[in-house]
Formats: structure tokens, C-alpha cells, sequence
């Protein structure tokens, strides 16, 4: 992938070089936090198709379905391991981070892949639920 040189001001510089140094999981903290002190989301909006049934609409509304879903860890379960090995497999962390997101998840929910077709979401949820985590799709 082709890096293109980006003009940052200077007042931005030290932060940037600041974000730079972190972690992707540090990173996705990070936003976390700027998201609850602003009161703002840094993930797309997005509207999800219509879809209708073969006979028209129901009852004069149209029913919605989700194209896209973020998959979210709730509960690890007894095989934090196997949990680990499934987070490494379907995200492509490395051991430490996979293992750090797991920790997390422990505590708090951790999502752990964005913007996954419903299909493939659906069978992400049920290698988790396999080694006895919860997984919830938003």
C-alpha cells in the first residue's frame, strides 16, 4: 500500500506523533474515550436497505434488514485460549493484543470485527459460542 505524504500543521504535530507510537487496541481506547467526552462516534453512518417480501409490503411498512453487523464480545467463558486462538484467526492480531482484547472483554464488551456481511457474522458467532463465549451482532 502506497503511503501519501500527509502536510500536518504543526499545532497537530505532537499528537500525531503521540498516536503514532500507540497500539492498535491503545489506539481503539483512545477513541472510545474521545467518543464518551464529545459525545460523538467515529464509525460511518449508514442506512440499511429496504426490503420487501414477495407480497408487497406488510400491513403499509416496509421491514428493514442490516447489511452490515459489528461483532461483539460479551463474555469469554471458561476457554479464554480457544477464545484467544478465534480473536487471532478472525481479526489477524498478534498474540499480545488478541490476548490484551480478550482481558478487556472480560471486563467490558470488546468489538472485535466492524462492518461484517450478515453470513459470515453468523459464522464468527458460532466458533465463539462453540468454545463457550458470547458474542452479540449490532
Amino acid at each position: 500500500m502506497e503511503e501519501k505524504e500527509i502536510e500536518i500543521p504543526e499545532k497537530f504535530k505532537k499528537i500525531v506523533e503521540e498516536i503514532e507510537k500507540m497500539t492498535v487496541l491503545d489506539l481503539a481506547e483512545f477513541i472510545k474515550i474521545l467518543e464518551k467526552k464529545f459525545g460523538v462516534t467515529a464509525q460511518p453512518q449508514f442506512v440499511a436497505p429496504v426490503v420487501t417480501q414477495a407480497g408487497g409490503e406488510i400491513s403499509g411498512e416496509k421491514k428493514e434488514e442490516k447489511a452490515a453487523f459489528n461483532i461483539v464480545l460479551t463474555q469469554v467463558g471458561a476457554k479464554k485460549i480457544e477464545v484467544i486462538k478465534l480473536v487471532r484467526e478472525v481479526t489477524g492480531l498478534g498474540l499480545k493484543d488478541a490476548k490484551d482484547l480478550v482481558d478487556k472483554a472480560e471486563s467490558e464488551p470488546q468489538t472485535i470485527k466492524e462492518n461484517v456481511k450478515k453470513e459470515e457474522a453468523e459464522e464468527i458467532k458460532k466458533k465463539f459460542e462453540g468454545v463457550g463465549a458470547k458474542v452479540e451482532l449490532k
